[in-house]
Protein backbone atom coordinates (compact mmCIF):
# COMPACT_ATOMS: atom_id res chain seq x y z
CA UNK A 1 0.00 0.00 0.00
CA UNK A 2 3.12 2.01 0.68
CA UNK A 3 4.15 1.93 -2.72
CA UNK A 4 0.76 2.03 -4.48
CA UNK A 5 -0.04 5.49 -2.97
CA UNK A 6 3.25 6.90 -3.94
CA UNK A 7 2.70 5.31 -7.75
CA UNK A 8 -1.37 7.03 -7.44
CA UNK A 9 0.53 10.34 -6.20
CA UNK A 10 2.67 10.53 -8.98
CA UNK A 11 -0.27 9.67 -11.32
CA UNK A 12 -3.25 12.14 -9.96
CA UNK A 13 -0.89 14.85 -8.06
CA UNK A 14 -0.42 14.37 -4.30
CA UNK A 15 -2.93 16.95 -3.57
CA UNK A 16 -5.71 14.69 -5.41
CA UNK A 17 -4.49 11.41 -3.11
CA UNK A 18 -6.09 10.93 -0.04
CA UNK A 19 -4.22 8.01 1.26
CA UNK A 20 -5.97 6.20 4.46
CA UNK A 21 -4.15 2.78 4.30
CA UNK A 22 -1.22 2.86 6.65
CA UNK A 23 -1.02 2.84 10.32
CA UNK A 24 1.94 4.99 10.06
CA UNK A 25 0.87 8.25 12.37
CA UNK A 26 1.36 11.65 11.29
CA UNK A 27 1.65 12.82 15.29
CA UNK A 28 5.19 13.73 15.86
CA UNK A 29 7.00 12.71 19.03
CA UNK A 30 6.30 14.67 21.83
CA UNK A 31 8.20 17.90 23.15
CA UNK A 32 9.96 15.54 26.25
CA UNK A 33 11.39 13.13 23.29
CA UNK A 34 13.20 15.97 21.69
CA UNK A 35 14.62 17.41 25.30
CA UNK A 36 15.69 13.95 25.46
CA UNK A 37 17.29 13.58 22.16
CA UNK A 38 18.78 16.86 22.72
CA UNK A 39 19.99 16.29 26.44
CA UNK A 40 22.00 12.93 24.96
CA UNK A 41 23.00 14.71 21.27
CA UNK A 42 25.13 17.37 23.78
CA UNK A 43 26.29 15.47 26.63
CA UNK A 44 26.95 12.08 25.10
CA UNK A 45 27.96 9.29 27.73
CA UNK A 46 30.91 7.55 26.79
CA UNK A 47 29.91 4.13 25.38
CA UNK A 48 26.70 4.68 24.71
CA UNK A 49 26.51 3.29 21.04
CA UNK A 50 28.29 -0.01 21.82
CA UNK A 51 27.20 -3.48 22.36
CA UNK A 52 25.37 -4.21 26.03
CA UNK A 53 23.89 -7.08 27.51
CA UNK A 54 20.96 -8.21 24.78
CA UNK A 55 18.51 -7.77 27.16
CA UNK A 56 19.07 -4.36 26.83
CA UNK A 57 20.05 -1.41 29.39
CA UNK A 58 19.52 -1.99 32.41
CA UNK A 59 17.79 1.60 33.58
CA UNK A 60 15.87 1.15 30.92
CA UNK A 61 14.82 -1.75 31.76
CA UNK A 62 14.56 -0.95 35.67
CA UNK A 63 11.80 2.11 33.97
CA UNK A 64 9.79 0.11 31.87
CA UNK A 65 9.58 -2.36 35.24
CA UNK A 66 8.55 0.26 37.19
CA UNK A 67 6.06 1.71 34.50
CA UNK A 68 4.27 -1.53 34.10
CA UNK A 69 4.22 -1.91 37.85
CA UNK A 70 2.45 1.06 38.22
CA UNK A 71 -0.08 0.39 35.92
CA UNK A 72 -0.75 -3.38 36.52
CA UNK A 73 -0.12 -3.62 40.37
CA UNK A 74 2.57 -6.44 39.76
CA UNK A 75 5.62 -6.33 40.71
CA UNK A 76 8.10 -6.31 37.47
CA UNK A 77 11.36 -5.86 37.85
CA UNK A 78 14.54 -5.86 35.03
CA UNK A 79 14.74 -9.61 35.12
CA UNK A 80 10.97 -9.59 33.65
CA UNK A 81 12.00 -7.40 30.38
CA UNK A 82 13.32 -7.88 27.00
CA UNK A 83 14.50 -4.09 24.96
CA UNK A 84 13.13 -5.14 21.50
CA UNK A 85 13.11 -3.89 18.14
CA UNK A 86 9.29 -2.81 17.92
CA UNK A 87 6.56 -5.24 19.12
CA UNK A 88 7.23 -7.16 15.78
CA UNK A 89 10.39 -7.74 17.35
CA UNK A 90 8.93 -8.56 20.65
CA UNK A 91 6.44 -11.05 19.08
CA UNK A 92 9.31 -13.09 16.97
CA UNK A 93 11.03 -13.61 19.64
CA UNK A 94 8.38 -14.76 22.28
CA UNK A 95 7.28 -17.02 18.84
CA UNK A 96 11.08 -18.43 18.64
CA UNK A 97 11.34 -19.34 22.07
CA UNK A 98 7.79 -20.92 22.78
CA UNK A 99 7.35 -22.93 19.31
CA UNK A 100 8.66 -26.26 18.28
CA UNK A 101 7.50 -27.14 14.20
CA UNK A 102 3.64 -28.25 14.05
CA UNK A 103 2.90 -26.01 17.57
CA UNK A 104 -0.28 -23.71 17.01
CA UNK A 105 -0.38 -19.75 17.79
CA UNK A 106 -4.19 -19.22 17.70
CA UNK A 107 -5.95 -15.54 16.94
CA UNK A 108 -8.66 -13.79 16.99
CA UNK A 109 -10.75 -12.15 14.14
CA UNK A 110 -10.19 -9.57 13.13
CA UNK A 111 -6.08 -9.78 13.24
CA UNK A 112 -3.06 -8.18 12.40
CA UNK A 113 -1.90 -9.83 8.60
CA UNK A 114 1.45 -10.71 9.79
CA UNK A 115 0.39 -12.86 12.76
CA UNK A 116 0.55 -15.40 10.19
CA UNK A 117 3.67 -14.93 8.58
CA UNK A 118 5.23 -14.18 12.12
CA UNK A 119 4.16 -17.91 13.34
CA UNK A 120 5.28 -19.38 9.65
CA UNK A 121 8.98 -17.79 10.97
CA UNK A 122 9.23 -20.22 13.50
CA UNK A 123 7.40 -23.56 11.76
CA UNK A 124 4.37 -23.03 13.83
CA UNK A 125 0.78 -22.57 12.42
CA UNK A 126 -1.71 -19.40 13.02
CA UNK A 127 -5.44 -21.11 13.66
CA UNK A 128 -8.14 -18.32 13.55
CA UNK A 129 -10.73 -17.71 15.88
CA UNK A 130 -13.93 -15.82 14.50
CA UNK A 131 -15.44 -12.81 15.80
CA UNK A 132 -19.05 -11.84 16.78
CA UNK A 133 -20.75 -8.13 15.00
CA UNK A 134 -18.86 -6.63 17.33
CA UNK A 135 -15.55 -7.82 16.87
CA UNK A 136 -15.33 -9.79 19.69
CA UNK A 137 -13.80 -13.63 19.68
CA UNK A 138 -16.64 -15.95 19.57
CA UNK A 139 -15.76 -18.31 22.76
CA UNK A 140 -17.51 -21.27 21.76
CA UNK A 141 -14.73 -21.39 18.67
CA UNK A 142 -12.09 -20.33 20.72
CA UNK A 143 -12.47 -23.72 23.19
CA UNK A 144 -12.74 -25.85 20.26
CA UNK A 145 -9.61 -24.87 18.65
CA UNK A 146 -7.69 -25.29 21.68
CA UNK A 147 -5.70 -28.14 21.49
CA UNK A 148 -2.60 -30.10 22.35
CA UNK A 149 -0.64 -28.25 20.07
CA UNK A 150 -1.87 -24.99 21.08
CA UNK A 151 1.82 -23.21 22.69
CA UNK A 152 0.26 -19.87 22.32
CA UNK A 153 -2.93 -17.19 22.22
CA UNK A 154 -2.44 -13.87 20.71
CA UNK A 155 -4.67 -10.99 21.74
CA UNK A 156 -5.00 -7.49 20.31
CA UNK A 157 -6.32 -4.39 22.10
CA UNK A 158 -7.31 -1.84 21.35
CA UNK A 159 -7.06 -3.75 18.00
CA UNK A 160 -5.98 -3.18 14.49
CA UNK A 161 -7.96 -3.04 12.32
CA UNK A 162 -11.33 -2.53 14.12
CA UNK A 163 -10.36 -0.26 17.00
CA UNK A 164 -12.57 -2.31 19.50
CA UNK A 165 -10.87 -2.55 23.07
CA UNK A 166 -11.71 -6.08 24.73
CA UNK A 167 -13.18 -5.28 28.26
CA UNK A 168 -12.72 -6.97 31.51
CA UNK A 169 -14.94 -9.15 31.08
CA UNK A 170 -13.82 -9.93 27.78
CA UNK A 171 -10.49 -11.00 29.09
CA UNK A 172 -11.70 -12.69 31.72
CA UNK A 173 -13.42 -14.96 29.41
CA UNK A 174 -10.71 -15.34 27.22
CA UNK A 175 -8.73 -16.56 30.32
CA UNK A 176 -10.73 -18.91 31.45
CA UNK A 177 -11.89 -20.22 28.53
CA UNK A 178 -7.54 -21.01 28.20
CA UNK A 179 -7.31 -21.84 31.84
CA UNK A 180 -10.10 -25.09 31.47
CA UNK A 181 -8.76 -26.22 28.07
CA UNK A 182 -5.23 -26.29 29.29
CA UNK A 183 -6.23 -28.29 32.51
CA UNK A 184 -8.03 -30.42 30.68
CA UNK A 185 -5.89 -31.05 28.59
CA UNK A 186 -2.59 -30.85 30.34
CA UNK A 187 -1.14 -28.20 28.45
CA UNK A 188 0.58 -24.85 29.31
CA UNK A 189 -0.25 -22.25 26.69
CA UNK A 190 1.12 -18.77 26.77
CA UNK A 191 -1.28 -15.71 26.35
CA UNK A 192 0.73 -12.95 24.02
CA UNK A 193 -0.95 -9.67 24.17
CA UNK A 194 0.02 -7.35 21.71
CA UNK A 195 -0.78 -3.94 22.37
CA UNK A 196 1.34 -0.98 21.33
CA UNK A 197 -1.88 1.05 20.95
CA UNK A 198 -2.68 0.80 25.26
CA UNK A 199 -2.51 4.29 25.72
CA UNK A 200 -4.46 4.98 22.89
CA UNK A 201 -8.05 4.97 24.26
CA UNK A 202 -10.79 7.02 23.65
CA UNK A 203 -14.11 8.16 25.65
CA UNK A 204 -12.57 7.21 28.52
CA UNK A 205 -11.74 3.37 28.41
CA UNK A 206 -9.90 1.96 30.81
CA UNK A 207 -7.27 -0.61 29.62
CA UNK A 208 -7.70 -4.30 30.92
CA UNK A 209 -4.52 -6.18 31.67
CA UNK A 210 -5.13 -9.32 30.89
CA UNK A 211 -1.94 -10.23 33.22
CA UNK A 212 -4.52 -9.56 35.75
CA UNK A 213 -5.91 -12.75 35.14
CA UNK A 214 -3.83 -15.22 33.49
CA UNK A 215 -0.03 -15.92 35.01
CA UNK A 216 1.59 -17.09 32.14
CA UNK A 217 1.05 -13.82 30.29
CA UNK A 218 3.43 -12.10 27.99
CA UNK A 219 3.08 -8.12 26.89
CA UNK A 220 4.68 -7.24 23.62
CA UNK A 221 4.54 -3.58 22.54
CA UNK A 222 6.35 -0.74 21.17
CA UNK A 223 6.61 2.64 21.24
CA UNK A 224 5.83 3.24 17.85
CA UNK A 225 2.20 4.53 18.72
CA UNK A 226 2.37 6.09 21.97
CA UNK A 227 5.15 8.37 21.05
CA UNK A 228 4.71 8.21 17.30
CA UNK A 229 8.78 6.71 16.66
CA UNK A 230 7.12 3.96 14.24
CA UNK A 231 10.81 4.42 11.98
CA UNK A 232 12.86 3.92 15.46
CA UNK A 233 11.95 0.70 16.28
CA UNK A 234 11.79 0.59 19.87
CA UNK A 235 9.69 -1.71 21.93
CA UNK A 236 9.62 -4.36 25.15
CA UNK A 237 8.63 -7.41 26.05
CA UNK A 238 7.55 -8.25 29.23
CA UNK A 239 6.94 -12.06 31.14
CA UNK A 240 4.38 -12.15 34.20
CA UNK A 241 6.61 -12.26 36.95
CA UNK A 242 4.59 -14.91 38.83
CA UNK A 243 5.20 -17.13 35.30
CA UNK A 244 6.99 -20.12 37.30
CA UNK A 245 8.94 -20.50 33.98
CA UNK A 246 9.60 -16.62 33.68
CA UNK A 247 13.73 -17.09 34.53
CA UNK A 248 13.71 -19.81 31.57
CA UNK A 249 11.65 -18.32 29.31
CA UNK A 250 13.56 -14.61 29.79
CA UNK A 251 17.02 -17.03 29.09
CA UNK A 252 15.00 -18.35 25.71
CA UNK A 253 13.73 -14.31 24.90
CA UNK A 254 17.83 -13.01 24.91
CA UNK A 255 18.92 -15.60 22.68
CA UNK A 256 16.09 -15.14 20.04
CA UNK A 257 16.79 -11.91 20.33
CA UNK A 258 20.27 -12.59 19.58
CA UNK A 259 20.21 -15.33 16.86
CA UNK A 260 17.24 -13.98 14.76
CA UNK A 261 19.67 -11.15 13.95
CA UNK A 262 18.38 -8.61 16.49
CA UNK A 263 21.15 -8.92 18.55
CA UNK A 264 19.66 -5.94 20.92
CA UNK A 265 17.60 -2.38 20.47
CA UNK A 266 18.75 0.11 19.42
CA UNK A 267 21.13 2.15 21.62
CA UNK A 268 19.94 5.11 21.78
CA UNK A 269 16.14 4.71 21.66
CA UNK A 270 16.84 2.69 24.95
CA UNK A 271 18.21 5.73 26.33
CA UNK A 272 15.52 7.91 25.22
CA UNK A 273 12.19 6.18 25.87
CA UNK A 274 13.47 5.16 29.56
CA UNK A 275 12.42 9.07 30.91
CA UNK A 276 9.00 8.81 28.48
CA UNK A 277 7.59 5.78 29.85
CA UNK A 278 4.96 7.79 31.53
CA UNK A 279 4.62 10.11 28.03
CA UNK A 280 1.81 9.60 25.37
CA UNK A 281 1.31 11.39 22.32
CA UNK A 282 -2.20 13.59 22.21
CA UNK A 283 -4.71 11.19 22.24
CA UNK A 284 -7.60 13.77 21.89
CA UNK A 285 -6.09 14.71 18.89
CA UNK A 286 -6.76 11.17 17.83
CA UNK A 287 -10.14 10.99 19.17
CA UNK A 288 -11.07 14.31 17.36
CA UNK A 289 -10.36 12.51 14.37
CA UNK A 290 -12.18 9.58 15.04
CA UNK A 291 -15.46 11.09 15.63
CA UNK A 292 -14.63 12.79 12.28
CA UNK A 293 -14.61 9.82 10.19
CA UNK A 294 -17.26 7.83 12.02
CA UNK A 295 -19.77 10.37 12.52
CA UNK A 296 -19.46 11.07 8.86
CA UNK A 297 -19.33 7.44 7.58
CA UNK A 298 -22.54 6.68 9.20
CA UNK A 299 -24.25 10.12 7.87
CA UNK A 300 -23.57 9.13 4.38
CA UNK A 301 -24.68 5.37 5.76
CA UNK A 302 -22.47 2.51 6.59
CA UNK A 303 -22.22 0.63 9.07
CA UNK A 304 -19.20 -0.05 11.68
CA UNK A 305 -18.59 -0.29 14.56
CA UNK A 306 -17.47 2.60 16.42
CA UNK A 307 -13.40 2.52 17.30
CA UNK A 308 -12.84 2.83 21.02
CA UNK A 309 -9.21 2.88 20.86
CA UNK A 310 -6.27 2.62 18.26
CA UNK A 311 -6.88 4.85 15.14
CA UNK A 312 -8.16 2.98 12.96
CA UNK A 313 -11.82 1.94 11.34
CA UNK A 314 -13.38 -0.94 9.95
CA UNK A 315 -16.71 -0.44 8.23
CA UNK A 316 -18.45 -2.90 6.32
CA UNK A 317 -18.16 -2.07 2.27
CA UNK A 318 -22.00 -1.70 0.65
CA UNK A 319 -20.92 -4.82 -1.54
CA UNK A 320 -20.15 -8.50 -0.73
CA UNK A 321 -16.70 -8.33 -3.21
CA UNK A 322 -15.03 -5.52 -0.81
CA UNK A 323 -12.13 -5.91 -3.72
CA UNK A 324 -14.61 -4.19 -6.09
CA UNK A 325 -15.25 -0.99 -3.75
CA UNK A 326 -11.79 -1.06 -2.22
CA UNK A 327 -10.70 -0.45 -6.18
CA UNK A 328 -13.80 2.10 -6.94
CA UNK A 329 -12.92 4.14 -4.22
CA UNK A 330 -8.69 3.75 -5.13
CA UNK A 331 -10.21 5.37 -8.88
CA UNK A 332 -11.33 8.36 -7.42
CA UNK A 333 -7.92 8.71 -5.44
CA UNK A 334 -8.88 7.25 -1.83
CA UNK A 335 -6.55 4.56 -0.51
CA UNK A 336 -7.76 2.14 1.99
CA UNK A 337 -6.85 -1.88 2.36
CA UNK A 338 -9.62 -4.35 1.66
CA UNK A 339 -10.67 -6.78 4.89
CA UNK A 340 -9.83 -10.12 3.79
CA UNK A 341 -6.24 -9.74 4.69
CA UNK A 342 -7.48 -9.11 8.25
CA UNK A 343 -9.88 -12.46 8.20
CA UNK A 344 -12.85 -10.52 7.25
CA UNK A 345 -13.85 -9.95 3.42
CA UNK A 346 -16.60 -7.56 3.25
CA UNK A 347 -14.65 -5.08 5.61
CA UNK A 348 -12.34 -2.59 4.59
CA UNK A 349 -9.50 -0.80 7.17
CA UNK A 350 -9.28 2.79 7.43
CA UNK A 351 -6.48 4.54 8.96
CA UNK A 352 -7.18 7.93 10.66
CA UNK A 353 -3.70 9.08 12.24
CA UNK A 354 -3.69 11.45 9.46
CA UNK A 355 -3.85 15.13 8.73
CA UNK A 356 -7.57 16.20 9.06
CA UNK A 357 -7.64 17.93 5.82
CA UNK A 358 -7.29 14.21 4.13
CA UNK A 359 -10.53 12.76 6.57
CA UNK A 360 -12.16 15.86 5.70
CA UNK A 361 -11.60 15.34 1.81
CA UNK A 362 -11.56 11.76 1.19
CA UNK A 363 -15.54 12.14 2.94
CA UNK A 364 -17.03 13.21 -0.18
CA UNK A 365 -15.44 10.53 -1.90
CA UNK A 366 -16.77 7.44 0.42
CA UNK A 367 -20.36 9.56 -0.07
CA UNK A 368 -20.01 9.26 -3.98
CA UNK A 369 -18.52 5.62 -3.90
CA UNK A 370 -21.15 4.55 -1.58
CA UNK A 371 -23.65 6.16 -3.44
CA UNK A 372 -22.72 4.30 -6.90
CA UNK A 373 -22.92 0.84 -5.62
CA UNK A 374 -26.44 1.55 -3.62
CA UNK A 375 -28.43 3.19 -6.16
CA UNK A 376 -27.72 0.90 -9.02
Amino acid sequence: MFEAGIELKKARGESNVFDLSLGNPIAEPPKQFRDELKRWATNPKPGMHRYMPNAGFLETRQAVADELSIETNISYNPSHILMTVGAGGALNCVLHALCDPGDQVIIFTPFFPEYHFYAQNHFAEAVIVKCDSQFLPDLDDFSAKINTRTKAVIINSPNNPSGVVYKESTISSIAEVLTQRANELNIQPYLISDEPYRKILFDSQIYSFPQKVYTRTITVTSHSKDLALAGERIGYAAIHPADPDASLLMDALVFSNRVLGFVNAPALMQMLVAKLQDITVNVQDYQSKRDTIYNGLIEIGYELVKPQGAFYAFPKAPVEDELVFVNALQTQGVLVVPGRGFGLPGHFRISFCVENSIIEKALPIFAKVYTEFTHT
